[in-house]
């Protein structure tokens, strides 16, 4: 079995501060040495310090498994730690570093924060915004305001949500020349002076921005993706199986469907379950660490592997089909079948001998989002506005931080339904109606398969209850599910008495005038989300993607639970369901949304005027249930 070593300069040389490291340890910064290989070989077991957020002493006391196992701490926590959880804490020499180094910068011993200084900001200085936006800082221990005052400005982080440093800076040059800490200055004379904190050029305009160019992001997936152990073919033992004419069905998916909560991974699963009634194995195949885009040829990112949904390990592409070979060379009977969920990850080659070596070639490709048109999953044009899939090559490519990847894309799908017979699936209409314009694939045949239906409940909704209406965003708060426009709609009606808003979801985002409530769906609660919104007596339902949604249970938990949906145009699957069934609205822009409660006219769609029915909801079997039609 090969190891990654825990010395891997890669990793540890983005995270060590070297700066940090020779000022104090004065013994080093007399020498010439590799400051990397220095921690690696014999720093962390002296109990040195790489950077100021992490003690190696502190770590390993804090998780004796860890020092049990007598690897790198550091080495750990950046490539497993982090990712289980386990917190870091600062170097005891932390702060003193810090503010050494804030008086010998450029000179200026003259101009430190004074305690004065730090009164005034901690005024307006919010850090649970802070940490939650930095986890380096949350990690280390430190005061986030000493962090923010000392250090975090320098490197441009906010210390509010009304507060932006780089606007701040751009827009008062005489400010920056200066070189005084801009929030104080903000707050000491800055506002009064009519000086703005921050431009309101809307979300997209911030979002477009921060973009970066998916090749940068490609190259941060190499430097994080976890160091797994990395298995032998001897190591690939097919064992308890199911089926004793040995029936096998495979799928490929982005992640691992039984560790990662999620629609696609929640529907894999019932897909592995309803196989496993019908007396059939399941392989499933996905990279071992997160990746954005295809892989190429058979030199792509090591894959983990399920059997059954147990884990069977990590392997090399090309171990993995030496394996599955070796393991399936008796396998001489049964039915054979596979599915793809998702090719992130993947590449045509693997796939194609994966399941050829299986006995199959005939199977389903999912279109849970649009990988095998562009790189850009979800067709939104530089992760703001939907495309609609241009013909490839197109000018409106060329300026998508997605468009020099996506005739890889396109690559690897074409040489996909070259060489397989394969039948296209989508959950819903209005993406089989997209997906059929690029004409290049060429399906054996395509259908469409909701992967949830509603059917009325004997339940009636709870009786009318009073209060302000209830406003709520369902899910994960990202950008293309329209988050920031939940957030302006909650900003600016904040001390309105007619409205209350809330947030259902796992991740709590601090600073906002929004109740979250969490909710997290597993396998064991896969009505987590309609149970929820039914509790707490939702009025209506925010799930406004700015993307094409192939699907959403989302908008199907909103309407089984009693609310109403509120969607805008571009949100496909959403906009269909939400309209065709009479759930909710379709509004045309952000402003209409923000019209309707300016005006009040939002309040008709409160439970006690509606009365609305309840649903309970069916789930599909997914491929399982087009085999067994079939």
């Amino acid at each position: 079995m090969a190891v990654g070593l825990d010395r891997s300069p890669l990793v540890l040389g983005l995270a060590l501060d070297a700066d940090f490291y020779r000022a104090i340890y004065p013994d080093i910064s007399e020498t010439d040495c590799d400051l990397v290989a220095h921690y690696a070989d014999a720093g962390w077991g002296e109990g040195r310090d790489p950077a100021p957020w992490f003690s190696t002493t502190g770590y390993l006391e804090r998780y004796p498994d860890v020092a049990e196992g007598g690897g790198n701490p550091f080495y750990h926590y950046l490539t497993t730690g982090r990712r289980e959880g386990r917190e870091a804490t600062a170097s005891a020499q932390a702060l003193d570093y810090l503010v050494a180094e804030k008086l010998r910068r450029d000179g200026k011993a003259d101009m430190p924060i004074t305690a004065a200084d730090r009164a005034l900001a901690a005024t307006e200085f919010d850090a649970a915004f802070y940490l939650f936006n930095n986890s380096d800082v949350a990690a280390s221990g430190q005061d986030p305001l000493d962090h923010f005052l000392l250090r975090g400005w320098k490197e441009g982080r906010d210390p509010s949500r009304d507060f932006h440093l780089h606007d701040y800076l751009e827009l008062n040059p005489d400010v920056a020349a200066a070189g005084v800490q801009p929030f104080v200055h903000f707050l000491a004379q800055g506002r009064s002076e009519g000086r703005i904190a921050k431009r309101r050029l809307g979300f997209r305009h911030d979002a477009l921005a921060r973009l970066r160019p998916l090749q940068e992001r490609l190259a941060d997936c190499e430097v994080w993706a976890r160091a797994v152990p990395l298995d032998e073919a001897s190591d690939f033992v097919l064992a308890d199986s199911v089926s004793g004419r040995r029936h096998l069905h495979v799928t490929f998916s982005h992640d691992n469907y039984a560790a990662v909560v999620g629609g696609v991974q929640a529907s894999v699963q019932r897909e592995a379950v309803r196989f496993g009634e019908l007396g059939r194995d399941h392989l499933h195949v996905y990279p071992a660490s997160p990746w954005p885009i295809v892989a190429t040829g058979l030199d792509g990112p090591p894959l983990g592997v399920l059997w059954n949904g147990v884990k069977l390990g990590a392997f090399r592409p090309e171990t993995l089909i030496e394996g599955l070979r070796s393991a399936l060379a008796d396998w001489t009977e049964g039915k054979r079948s596979f599915a793809i969920h998702s090719m992130l990850g993947h590449s045509s080659r693997e796939v194609i001998d994966i399941v050829r070596i299986a006995g199959a070639n005939a199977g389903h490709y999912w279109t849970h989002d649009f990988t095998s048109l562009c790189a850009g999953v979800h067709l939104l044009r530089n992760d703001i506005v939907n495309c609609g899939a241009p013909p490839p090559g197109s000018p409106a490519c060329g300026i998508c931080v997605y468009g020099p990847y996506r005739q890889l894309h396109i690559d690897e799908h074409t040489r996909l339904f070259r060489h397989l017979d394969l039948t296209v699936v989508s959950p819903s209409q209005v993406v089989m109606d997209t997906w059929r314009g690029a004409d290049w694939m060429d399906p054996v045949d395509a259908k469409v398969a909701p992967l949830a239906r509603l059917t009325p409940a004997r339940a009636k909704a709870a009786p009318p209850r009073e209060g302000p209406f209830r406003f709520a965003f369902p899910g994960t708060p990202s950008l293309h599910k329209g988050w920031p426009i939940f957030v302006e709609l909650a900003l600016r009606f904040e001390n309105d008495p007619r409205f209350s808003f809330l947030h259902l979801g796992k991740t709590h985002i601090p600073g906002l005038p929004v109740i979250h409530h969490p909710v997290s769906a597993t396998a064991a609660k896969p009505m987590a989300m309609r149970d929820a919104l039914k509790r707490l007596e939702i009025d209506a339902a925010m799930i406004w993607s700015l993307c094409l949604e192939t699907f959403s249970l989302t908008a199907y938990e909103a309407a089984a639970a009693g609310a109403a949906v509120i969607t805008g145009p571009d949100s496909g699957n959403i906009a269909a369901f939400t309209r065709e069934g009479g759930h909710g609205l379709v509004l045309p822009d952000e402003r209409s949304l923000i019209a309707m409660f300016e005006s009040g006219e939002i309040l008709t769609l409160a439970r006690s005027l509606r009365q609305p029915p309840l649903y309970n909801m069916e789930f599909s079997n997914l491929t399982a249930d087009l085999e067994t039609v079939s």
